[in-house]
């Protein structure tokens, strides 16, 4: 397999993670959103929406979107379990990854705080913007887990939800946030990173790394 990523994609970050717990090996391709490389023409056959990340089978289907993707790798690798068996947890899992994936990240991704800068914000009032959201969606997150959360978000073994949280909190640790309001969910994070499928898919560890 081939996974079309960047460093500090948030969504690429939860697909590695996603391959990693199920010990699928893969080949990176390298695609530098901050230069732009995801609108090139040449991408845009790769994938049509011109984002990140995309996930390129043996026999060439290529698979986008961070949730769907993991979703598929879970039924075709289905150990570890990334969704429970049952119908409400799976549920509810979907629910906390949605909550990251849908809720905080589309407000501050890469995109959106370029638009922000051509309007004419300064680094500052985006930065402020960037932690607002943060803060309004992690105190939603931290609710939730409060009231069912295990070691992970649900349960004693890391489900998708997990593999969403964790990079959101490093784009959030990236900004300076304050994240002391949010004990349950720093110590899920801290469990989290205390396994080598994680830690691995970190930025900081990609070949890609700046």
């Amino acid at each position: 397999m081939k996974l079309y990523t960047y460093f500090r994609s948030s969504a690429a970050f939860r697909v590695r993670i996603a391959l990693n717990l199920k010990e699928l090996a893969y080949e990176p391709v390298f695609v530098h959103l901050a230069k732009g490389e995801h609108r090139r023409t040449d991408y845009g056959k790769v994938n049509p929406q011109a984002l990140l990340p995309t996930l390129e089978l043996d026999d060439g289907t290529r698979l986008n979107q961070s949730l769907p993707i993991i979703e598929y790798l879970d039924e075709k690798h289905p150990r570890p379990p990334l969704l429970p068996k049952d119908a409400l947890s799976r549920a509810r899992v979907r629910s906390l990854s949605q909550l990251v994936a849908s809720e905080i990240h589309p407000l501050n991704n890469l995109r959106v705080l370029q638009h922000l800068k051509r309007l004419g914000q300064t680094q500052e009032q985006i930065d402020t913007w960037y932690r607002h959201w943060i803060a309004d969606g992690l105190t939603k997150l931290e609710d939730e887990l409060q009231a069912r959360a295990g070691k992970f978000c649900l349960g004693e073994a890391p489900t998708m939800a997990d593999c969403c949280l964790v990079p959101q909190i490093f784009n959030a640790k990236r900004y300076n946030s304050d994240l002391a309001p949010y004990p349950t969910t720093m110590r899920v994070f801290d469990n989290c990173m205390n396994l080598e499928a994680f830690d691995h898919a970190q930025p900081s560890k990609q070949p890609d790394a700046e």
